[in-house]
């Protein structure tokens, strides 16, 4: 094929893109249509190009379950007491009680989640920018107040948090009793020495580092190593003993009798099978609470959990 005849080809391609765009537009019009309003040659359209119209209406409705997932739903006043009673009734008699909680426990600290109406993800997802302001100002909330009383209560045993926040750990709850397994923005580590050495600081360390770029550009005071930071990123695989701590949260659940899920939809979290004692009889796996603003259905968690909001 000659230069000609590519170069004609390309032309046809883009006139043929540009007709399907033009009529993909002209279809979705008549489909926001009421159907009693639509004209004889509307309907004949829509009948030419049947394989279209389904296409269109498969991608309204991933709009519409889109959109349904992004509302926050918040429970009457009776409901919502019925709910925190049996909660506390299961709290009171879990021998070994588990929380997992998401990014949406720190949004009373003004962090932002990822998928509430607010959330980053949800923002990025329409092309609108993120603001945030500095997290090292943030300061834990009743939440992780109140989960740091249940563990000295001795009601909790165990948190893994998927926040990288660092609340957990200023409220009080103590190392080994949490798992930041994406990791805190507030530690380094240097992995040069023997064992790892750990600097907790005050200040965010991930201002220079991103996807498999971890090196902070601080060094360690002992060997003279570049630190790096704690943080796993998607499509990483966390390798840091601590303060991952993955060794505490694999033991903890597979020793929970009730597992208790704050503030996340746990699209990342139910990912990580060993959390969720998948390899014991059905009738001897944890019971499972949810609490969260948006509707999580059963449909998409393989636990058959009982779901509380």
């Amino acid at each position: 094929m000659g230069r000609a005849e590519r170069k004609a080809e390309a032309r046809e391609e883009i006139v043929r893109r540009e007709q399907h765009r033009d009529r993909r537009r002209q279809i979705s019009r008549i489909l926001h249509k009421p159907a009693a309003e639509r004209s004889p040659g509307e309907r004949e359209l829509l009948e030419g190009y049947a394989e279209l119209v389904q296409e269109l209406e498969k991608t309204r409705q991933r709009r519409e379950r889109l959109r349904y997932r992004e509302q926050e739903v918040v429970d009457g006043a009776e409901i919502l007491q019925k709910k925190v009673l049996e909660l506390a009734e299961a709290v009171r008699g879990a021998e070994n009680l588990v929380i997992y909680t998401g990014a949406g426990i720190s949004t009373a600290a003004a962090i932002p989640d990822y998928r509430g109406p607010s959330g980053v993800w949800t923002l990025l997802n329409k092309g609108r920018s993120v603001s945030t302001g500095d997290l090292s100002e943030a300061e834990p909330t009743f939440t992780h107040m109140c989960i740091a009383r249940l563990h000295k209560a001795g009601l909790v045993q165990h948190v893994v948090s998927q926040n990288c926040d660092g609340l957990h750990l200023r409220s009080g709850l103590p190392r080994d009793a949490t798992s930041e397994v994406h990791g805190n923005m507030y530690i380094e580590v240097c992995t040069s020495c023997s064992p790892h050495r750990e600097y907790v600081r005050l200040f965010d360390v991930t201002e220079r580092t991103a996807l498999h770029k971890h090196n902070t550009g601080r060094s360690c005071h002992k060997c003279a190593e570049e630190l790096r930071d704690s943080i796993v990123h998607f499509g990483e695989r966390g390798k840091l003993a601590q303060p991952l701590n993955w060794v505490g949260a694999v033991k903890a659940a597979k020793a929970a009798d009730v597992i208790l899920c704050l503030g996340s939809s746990l699209k990342i979290l139910k990912k990580y099978h060993c959390l969720w004692g998948m390899n014991r009889p059905s009738t001897r796996r944890p019971k499972l609470y949810i609490v969260n603003l948006q509707v999580r259905s059963k449909r998409n968690f393989s636990l058959k959990p009982s779901l509380k909001r």
